[in-house]
């Protein structure tokens, strides 16, 4: 990746940046090599940290590149002698933690594909994605292992179960004791860029979840926006080359693209250490991770920002921080929370867009270009990004679209960064485009500058009383309001108006507890719902506040953070047919 010359003190140099920025990307190139392998290479930076495991207990271990090289190429030598070879699939269901590393390098550099799936996958989960992949080894460890045991049964293919730590007792292999006896030297596969790495399965609004096979390229086209995300990650600006003691963190499940991508991969790439916990996450948590390694640099998803915020409004009078960068993706951060991080945590938020078939693709970076609350940004370097219609056209200024990105950048080069498609599914591969323009499902409005902002998914959008309804500025809304700690908001069904803005409200923790606390809880939340109710009339247009308000323990979440409104939504529409 080719890094155009910078000024040291910059104000806004992103025409600059996206003219000057080309891409180069070798004919052959592995992740495992490029994240671990040429590290533990060299004397200088083999025993440099590249993963710190966190204990709550506040036990931690240190691990270094010449460790996790050694362990990968053990590992790499177990899954041949399993009949791994170049282009076989390998299930990887396994929390943050020094063995997940070492799974996805060792199957890297085999030329084989990593398949994360997530530990909170049910056996059907589990089965359909294993036998839509035909993977014929899978790993784990005691977080998976009931869940895989029993979704084994419905998959013929997968030969091997590999089980850490305590999963080894219901495992074929003992990933300890394997390792232990074969060889820590092990010859890497040669691959191309354009082999496939990785094979990410989307979940889908509809239908049987997507396959997303992504290239050993895409991580060279995931850089940009990483960079730009985390003001040039410990780089001094002036010397592209010159390291500073950066650590990141984030609460990504390394099994989704935000965390294996945005955050592992990426960190291990520039030779970074990465803090890894398995724990749940909780507010005190965080902060506590963020202090006790100072972590300079992260990745916060906005739910997890806005628990952050309600529970410790002043942190840095608890922790000592050393932050210097938050990148945020997921679902629109607000300016709520952009203040409180700016405010509180003394930096400016980097709001970030992109989805697995096109990772890190819009975002923004305050050290080269002044961000704007609550948008998504503009294109990273590297990536023409555009909002279309329906037919692919480029809509005007402040029309509504979806986001699209170009297969090609600005000089007309193949972008890297794109997935070779899903797996086994041709059809919903070309349905992803429009000519050139790769959809992302998304849909947000250009402003005058170029800046992105978003609108929802295009399954998100609905309209009342003939008025078009996008729920993130009324969430962002309400968020800002004490009593709220979280809000979705979806369409009511309604005989005259089509439908009725709802919003479902989770309680800040101080409201929380003054509910419970009060001698008539109903009354209580009839006197929050009016006051929510008057707030967002008094900040938004008449025909957005929400005209009913159901307050609710937990928002249905995905496995990323995002708030799940489709569950909502066709809970409505349930509750209006009973009606009926």
């Amino acid at each position: 990746m080719k890094r155009a010359h910078l000024p040291s003190k910059p104000a806004d140099h992103y025409t600059q940046l996206h003219q000057q920025f080309g891409w180069k990307v070798p004919h052959r190139l592995n992740m495992a090599h490029e994240c671990v392998g040429r590290w533990a290479a060299q004397l200088d930076t083999a025993g440099q940290v590249a993963l710190i495991e966190h204990d709550s207990g506040g036990k931690h271990r240190r691990y270094t590149y010449a460790q996790l090289q050694s362990q990968a190429n053990r590992l790499s030598h177990v899954l041949r002698a399993q009949g791994v070879r170049a282009g076989d699939r390998v299930a990887i269901v396994m929390p943050q933690r020094f063995e997940t590393a070492v799974a996805y390098m060792a199957v890297l550099q085999m030329g084989a594909v990593a398949m994360p799936l997530s530990m909170l996958f049910g056996p059907e989960a589990l089965s359909f994605r294993v036998n839509d992949s035909q993977a014929t080894v899978a790993m784990c460890d005691e977080a998976a292992i009931a869940a895989m045991v029993q979704a084994r049964q419905d998959c013929p293919v997968l030969k091997t179960l590999i089980g850490v730590g305590q999963a080894a007792a219901h495992a074929d292999l003992d990933y300890a004791e394997v390792t232990a006896k074969a060889p820590a030297l092990f010859e890497p596969v040669g691959t191309r860029a354009d082999d496939p790495a990785v094979l990410i399965y989307t979940s889908g609004t509809t239908g049987n979840p997507k396959g997303a096979l992504i290239p050993q390229r895409a991580l060279i086209g995931n850089l940009t926006g990483f960079v730009c995300s985390q003001n040039w990650f410990g780089f001094d600006p002036a010397d592209a080359h010159k390291p500073s003691k950066a650590v990141f963190w984030s609460p990504a499940d390394w099994a989704w693209t935000g965390g294996l991508m945005d955050a592992l991969l990426p960190s291990l790439y520039f030779g970074r250490p990465i803090v890894a916990f398995n724990g749940r996450f909780s507010p005190e948590t965080a902060f506590e991770i963020l202090h006790t390694h100072q972590v300079t640099h992260t990745f916060l998803f906005p739910t997890a920002l806005k628990a952050m915020m309600k529970a410790v409004p002043e942190p840095r009078k608890r922790y000592r921080l050393k932050l210097q960068a938050i990148m945020s993706a997921g679902e629109a951060v607000g300016d709520a929370v952009f203040s409180y991080c700016e405010q509180q945590l003394g930096v400016t938020v980097n709001e970030m867009f992109g989805q697995t078939e096109i990772n890190y693709v819009v975002g923004n970076c305050a050290r080269f270009w002044p961000p704007k609350a609550g948008s998504m940004g503009k294109g990273y370097p590297g990536h023409q990004v555009a909002v279309i219609d329906d037919v692919g056209q480029v809509c005007a200024v402040g029309v509504p679209g979806e986001v699209a990105v170009n297969r090609f950048d600005v000089h007309g080069e193949p972008d890297p960064v794109f997935f070779l498609g899903y797996w086994n599914n041709d059809e919903a591969t070309h349905k992803k485009y429009t000519g050139n323009w790769c959809r992302t499902g998304d849909m947000a409005v250009r402003d005058e500058d170029g800046y992105l902002w978003y609108q929802g998914r295009t399954d998100d959008m609905f309209k009342a009383a003939g008025y078009r309804i996008g729920p993130g500025e009324i969430e962002n809304c309400l968020v800002k309001h004490p009593a709220v700690a979280n809000a979705a908001v979806v369409p009511k069904p309604d005989a005259e108006r089509g439908a009725l803005v709802k919003a479902y409200v989770v309680l800040s923790p101080d409201y929380a507890a003054k509910r419970s606390q009060h001698a008539d809880a109903t009354a209580f939340e009839e006197g929050v719902r009016k006051a929510l109710q008057t707030h967002v009339r008094g900040l938004l247009a008449p025909y957005e506040y929400p005209k009913e308000i159901e307050f609710i323990d937990q928002l249905p979440m995905t496995t990323t953070g995002k708030v799940q409104r489709r569950v909502l939504r066709l809970q409505e529409e349930e509750r209006a047919r009973a009606r009926s």
